[in-house]
C-alpha cells in the first residue's frame, strides 16, 4: 500500500500550482467582470459557455445573488489565488484537475456541505461525480471537491447514417455490441471520402477530448493503464499502452480522420460534422445537444454508438472530462457560493441542461428529463443508457498539469504520425518527457 499523498500547505506547495500555468500575474493583474444585479455577490471563473447572461438574470432574481464572471484564465486563476483573493467557484474538469487541486490544497472539501444540502443528496449523485473525489492516492474516493455540471462516456461516437449511404457502406455500427477498435479504424477508412489527395470527408475522429486522456482511455481500454499505482509515473512501454499508441498512430497515417498532421479546418468535430464532412465523431452523448440544432436532414440521419473496445478485454467506457465546479479554500462568500452551487447543479439550471440534450444529467433524479422526442433522441438515449453499465474513473496524476502532459505529447508525436519515428523511440521521450514533468511537481508538493 502506499503512503496517502502529503498535502499539508506551503509556500512551495503553491509556487506547484503556479508553475504549470504561468507566474507573471502573481503581483495582481486587471479583471474584466461581468456583473448581475443582487444583493449578495459571488464570483464565479467560468467561460462563456458556462454561464449565460440569462442565468446570471434569473440568479439574481430567483436568489438574490448577483454573479461576478470573470473569464477563467489559469494564469489569472494563480494570481487571484496568491492574492488571497480568489474566486467564489471556478470551473474545471473532474477528470484531470482534481487530483492536483487537492494536492496543493487549493479546494475546498465539500463533504459536510452536501451532507446538510437537500437538493444535492449524495444518493442522488450519479457515480461520474466521483471523479471529483480523491483520497491523496486514488480517484473517485475520499472528499468530494467540485461536482459535475452533465457528462458524457467520450468515447462513445455519432454517426452520419446518409454518409454511409453515399459511398455504398450499410453495414451500421450495432447499438447493443461495441465495434473493436480495429474495426472502427476499418470502417472510417471506408467512409472516407477525397478528392486527389485532399480529404473531403472525415471518415471518423478519435482524438478524445485531449491527447493524454484520450491515450488514457486507449490503454485502460486494452487493459492497462498509464500512470503508476501512486500516480508519479507514466510507463508507454507497457503492451497496453503501446497497443494504444500503435492504433492511434495507425489512426493518424491513414489520415481518415482529423490528427496533428492533418488538422481539421474547423478546429473541432462540430462544424465538420454539421456541414456533413464527418461521418462518425468520436464525442459521446453531449454532442446530441449540437445535432438537435443541426438541419433537420442531419440530425434525423444522426445515431449513436457504443464505445470501441479491443477484442478480448473488459469493456469500458470512461468519461474523459467532467467539466463543473469547486470552491477554493479561501473563497470570501462560501455560504452564498454554496447556494448558487446547489441551484446551477440541483434546479432549475440543470433541468435546462438534462432537457436540452447537452450531457447527462449528474443528478440521477434528473435523467427522465432528457430528451426523446426525436426517433434519433430516442436511439441516442437507449444506446446511452446501456453503456451506463460500463462507466469506469480513471487516477489522474496530482504531480503536473494536463496541459503540460499534453505538450509532451504534441511535440513528439507529429514525426511518429509521419513515419519518421519508430515506436520505440516515441516511447522512450515520452516516457522521459512526461516524468520530468511530474518529477518537478511531485518536488514542490513534497
Amino acid at each position: 500500500m502506499h503512503a496517502r499523498l502529503d498535502v499539508s500547505l506551503s509556500r512551495r506547495r503553491f509556487l506547484g500550482l503556479s508553475a504549470a500555468v504561468g507566474t507573471a500575474a502573481l503581483s495582481g493583474c486587471a479583471l474584466s467582470v461581468a456583473q448581475g444585479a443582487g444583493r449578495h455577490p459571488v464570483t464565479v471563473m467560468a467561460t462563456a459557455d458556462d454561464i449565460s447572461p440569462e442565468l446570471v438574470q434569473l440568479a439574481a432574481e430567483q436568489l438574490d445573488i448577483r454573479i461576478d464572471i470573470v473569464t477563467y484564465d489559469p494564469t489569472r486563476l494563480t494570481a487571484m489565488l496568491a492574492s488571497g483573493q480568489p474566486p467564489d467557484l471556478v470551473r474545471g474538469l473532474g477528470a484531470v484537475d482534481t487530483p492536483y487541486l487537492v494536492a496543493r490544497e487549493a479546494a475546498e472539501d465539500l463533504d459536510p456541505y452536501f451532507a446538510r444540502s437537500s437538493i444535492l443528496r449524495v444518493d442522488d449523485l450519479d457515480p461520474v461525480n466521483d471523479l471529483w473525489r480523491f483520497d491523496g492516492r486514488r480517484q473517485g474516493v475520499g472528499p468530494r471537491y467540485g461536482m459535475a455540471k452533465d457528462y458524457s462516456q467520450d468515447s462513445m461516437f455519432w454517426y452520419n447514417t446518409a454518409l454511409f449511404e453515399q459511398v455504398g457502406v450499410s453495414d451500421y455500427p450495432p447499438d447493443d455490441q461495441p465495434l473493436t477498435y480495429e474495426e472502427w479504424l476499418d470502417l472510417g477508412q471506408r467512409l472516407a471520402q477525397r478528392d486527389g489527395g485532399r480529404t473531403t470527408v472525415f471518415g471518423m475522429s478519435a482524438n478524445g477530448l485531449g491527447p493524454l486522456v484520450n491515450l488514457m482511455t486507449i490503454t485502460a481500454a486494452a487493459g492497462g493503464q498509464l500512470f503508476s499505482d501512486d500516480l508519479s509515473r507514466v510507463d508507454f512501454s507497457s503492451p497496453e499502452a503501446r497497443q494504444a499508441l500503435t492504433w492511434y498512430l495507425e489512426y493518424a497515417q491513414s489520415r481518415v480522420g482529423p490528427s496533428l498532421i492533418n488538422p481539421d479546418p474547423n478546429v473541432w468535430d462540430g462544424p465538420t460534422y454539421q456541414a456533413g464532412r464527418l461521418a462518425m465523431s468520436n464525442s459521446g452523448y453531449w454532442f446530441g445537444g449540437l445535432v438537435g440544432t443541426s438541419s433537420p436532414e442531419i440530425a434525423a440521419a444522426s445515431r449513436l454508438a457504443p464505445a470501441p473496445q479491443f477484442a478480448g478485454r473488459p469493456r469500458i467506457s470512461t468519461c474523459q472530462s467532467g467539466t463543473g465546479f469547486w470552491m477554493p479554500r479561501k473563497a470570501r462568500n462560501k455560504d452564498t457560493a454554496w447556494r448558487l452551487f446547489e441551484w446551477f447543479f440541483g434546479e432549475g439550471p440543470a433541468q435546462g441542461r438534462a432537457s436540452g440534450g447537452w450531457g447527462i444529467p449528474t443528478l440521477l433524479s434528473l435523467r427522465s428529463l432528457m430528451p426523446s422526442e426525436q426517433l434519433y433522441q430516442q436511439q441516442a438515449l437507449r444506446v446511452q443508457n446501456a453503456e451506463l453499465e460500463y462507466f469506469s474513473t480513471l487516477s489522474f496524476t496530482p504531480y503536473a498539469r494536463s496541459t503540460a502532459l499534453d505538450s509532451v505529447l504534441n511535440q513528439a508525436l507529429p514525426a511518429a504520425m509521419r513515419g519518421d519515428k519508430p515506436l520505440d523511440v516515441l516511447v522512450r521521450e515520452l516516457n522521459e518527457g512526461m516524468n520530468h514533468q511530474m518529477d518537478l511537481g511531485k518536488e514542490l508538493v513534497s
